[in-house]
């Protein structure tokens, strides 16, 4: 009872955070392409400051929805805003660590991943004494929130790190789940119901999109074999950690039959997204850079042909989405940034040649 109270409370507390930040909503500032990214044109920098990442269009769009850490929370928050950055307003509940949001088809509902039920409080960050390693929470959960952070509702319950939600135009969901052991990939009807697990093999498979059409999925991932390798991902993951690297990108069927992989290029691939064509993937990708610390953006054929580099910034870019219409990318990056560790949303045209 308690915990409905304070969710109820936090609730009322985004809807007039929404308001405030609606009305404080900075303008977009044109900035220029680094050289040699050809097919970025009137690139528009949304946000300014903080950590701001995984912003996505909505189905006609007009918004994105994103995460940010801001306004001083202490871990992430999901908000929406117009796609030139008006109308900025908050709709989780303004506790625990969200993630991972993205809009229904109707542009009603803005679905995500929060740890708010398992703790009010910020989850702990990782140890890094085990390396450079990403926390698997253990209290995320998948909900849906009206665009107006009302009416919030859990759509998974099962104990583990459920998120990473993305949705088909027919209101599918697919999602990322550790539910039975290991990282997978599983989608879900709209209202929760229907879990149906799509792959099944020893390794991290997630961050999953669906093609325009919704007979694709596209994903990151990696197929281990090596014992040692194998042992060590299942220890980590026993203490909800993971070690992001050595990841490529993969495409299957949406009922998870066809399974193959589209890159081979080492160091880590992530975060893939299919341009409106479904020929074409784009994804971020360290493959570049020995250190691996500069990720930037790549577009390749889904057959694995014509890999080509789009963004040549000498930091981070990643999260890369296109708008419905392909007209437009989404992405974040850590350019222009004010101070160091800053993360900022950007829109530009895109240049199809």
């Amino acid at each position: 009872m308690r915990r409905v109270l304070a969710l109820s409370v936090s609730l009322a507390g985004a809807a007039a955070a929404g308001a405030w930040l609606s009305a404080q909503s900075p303008k977009p500032v044109v900035v220029t392409p680094m050289a040699g990214e050809t097919r970025l044109a009137n690139i528009r920098q949304l946000t300014f400051g903080g950590e701001n990442a995984e912003a996505y269009f909505s189905f006609d769009g007009k918004k994105l929805s994103f995460q940010s850490t801001r306004d001083g929370y202490p871990c992430d928050r999901i908000y929406t805003m117009n796609v030139d950055g008006a109308d900025l307003r908050m709709v989780s509940t303004g506790t625990g660590r969200t993630t991972c949001s993205f809009f229904t088809p109707s542009g009603l509902h803005v679905v995500f991943a929060s740890t708010h039920a398992a703790s009010p409080s910020c989850p702990p960050k990782p140890d890094f004494s085990r390396g450079y390693v990403w926390p698997i929470y253990a209290g995320y959960d998948i909900y849906r929130v009206d665009a107006d952070g009302k009416n919030l509702k859990p759509l998974t319950s099962s104990p583990g790190y459920d998120a990473e939600p993305t949705i088909r135009p027919d209101g599918r969901i697919v999602f990322t789940s550790v539910r039975d052991g290991d990282m997978e990939i599983y989608t879900m009807a709209a209202d929760g119901s229907d879990v149906r697990r799509l792959t099944n093999r020893a390794g991290p498979d997630g961050g999953p999109f669906w093609s325009k059409d919704g007979k694709l999925i596209v994903f990151r991932g990696k197929a281990m074999t090596d014992a040692k390798e194998l042992e060590e991902y299942r220890s980590l993951l026993r203490d909800g950690l993971w070690r992001p690297t050595d990841l490529e990108i993969f495409v299957m069927n949406d009922d998870g039959s066809n399974l193959r992989q589209v890159t081979n290029l080492g160091g880590s691939s992530f975060a893939p997204f299919f341009h409106p064509d479904g020929k074409r993937i784009i994804f971020a990708s360290n493959q570049h850079d020995p250190r691996g610390r500069d990720f930037d953006l790549y577009l390749v054929n889904l057959d694995g042909t014509g890999l080509e580099r789009v963004t040549h910034n000498n930091t981070f870019d990643g999260f890369p989405m296109f708008s419905p219409d392909g007209k437009r990318l989404v992405f974040a990056s850590n350019r222009h940034a004010a101070k160091e560790g800053d993360t900022n949303i950007f829109v530009a045209d895109w240049i199809d040649k």
